[in-house]
């Protein structure tokens, strides 16, 4: 079985080749840009521009999975001040992967979705509670719309082609290989950065700290696309795979700072950009079609991120 990565370089990419590296029987290819690979005895990797059509063909042909991780991502100073960042090139890729993947009849296809198209709220969405006549938060709105069209085209391909779809609305990821700057990092890896390098006495935490987030730890993901690959039977399966909760920002740097061993005030900077929603995921489908559910805690996966972390970082 031959797999490709794409974006095997970033977190989430990484971890699947990582595993999928691991794998008896997969000979896994990784695609890579700016950021140099890892040396590695299992994984063949593959330089290519995802956005030239040129390269994508070359990548994809001749395979029989394709787990689409490459994106543009970062954190929410770019969502809120920069919010085409996210749009353009993601929209190219994807499409020009998506009609590769068809044209060379590639068997599985996984695409990495995301929440934010979801209505702010305190109880757990389900897949069908996003509504495409209710308005997305403001910040969202391009990020979004680009994610719900590029689900689209999955199901469109789906419909004409021979690939299943595997399409996964995931929350906040987090764990070893995060972004770990401040500059393009999440709420996760921003405040375990400031939480381990703290020098005195306190960090700064961008915002009042009242939104909420929905985060699991990346294992757990990288389990799902195993289950979905071997035991998903519909042609284009749509699912969210998240933790089934979410704790306040607040609330999660003070876990970071107890379970880290710190001994941290928290001060709030409210001129810093932050998204002020609420969000948790109904991973109901998910268990009853998969049969997945998450199995690393919040707590475990912050000691076990706490504890790479020093590992690689020597702090």
């Amino acid at each position: 079985m031959k797999v490709l990565i794409t974006g095997a370089t970033g977190f989430i990419g990484r971890n699947m080749a990582e595993h999928f590296g691991a794998m008896p029987g997969a000979e896994v290819f990784g695609t890579y840009l700016d950021s140099e690979p890892w040396q590695s005895r299992t994984i063949k990797f593959l330089k290519a521009d995802l956005t030239r059509r040129e390269d994508v063909d070359r990548v994809v042909k001749g395979m029989d999975v394709v787990i689409q991780a490459a994106a543009t991502t970062s954190g929410a100073k770019d969502i809120v001040q920069k919010p085409y960042y996210h749009v353009t090139d993601n929209a190219v890729m994807n499409s020009l992967i998506l009609r590769s993947a068809f044209e060379h009849k590639v068997s599985k296809f996984v695409f990495f979705s995301c929440t934010v198209m979801y209505q702010s709220g305190e109880q757990p969405v389900k897949e069908t509670d996003f509504d495409a006549n209710m308005e997305m938060h403001r910040n969202y709105f391009g990020v979004g719309w680009t994610k719900v069209y590029i689900e689209k085209q999955c199901e469109f391909y789906s419909r004409i082609g021979s690939t299943q779809f595997t399409v996964i609305r995931h929350s906040n990821i987090y764990g070893p290989h995060d972004k770990y700057d401040l500059e393009r990092s999440h709420v996760f890896g921003a405040t375990l950065t400031k939480v381990m390098r703290a020098e005195g006495d306190s960090i700064v935490v961008w915002g009042s700290g009242e939104e909420k987030r929905d985060l699991l730890y990346v294992s757990d993901l990288v389990n799902f696309v195993e289950m979905a690959l071997s035991k998903q039977t519909c042609k284009c399966g749509l699912y969210n795979v998240g933790q089934g909760s979410c704790i306040s920002v607040a609330d999660l740097v003070g876990k970071i700072i107890r379970l880290s061993g710190r001994n941290l005030a928290v001060k709030h900077d409210l001129s810093k950009p932050t998204i002020k929603t609420a969000l948790a995921l109904d991973t109901s489908k998910a268990k009853k079609e998969i049969g997945w559910e998450p199995q690393v805690s919040l707590d475990d996966g912050i000691r076990k991120t706490v504890a790479w972390y020093k590992e690689h970082f020597g702090v």
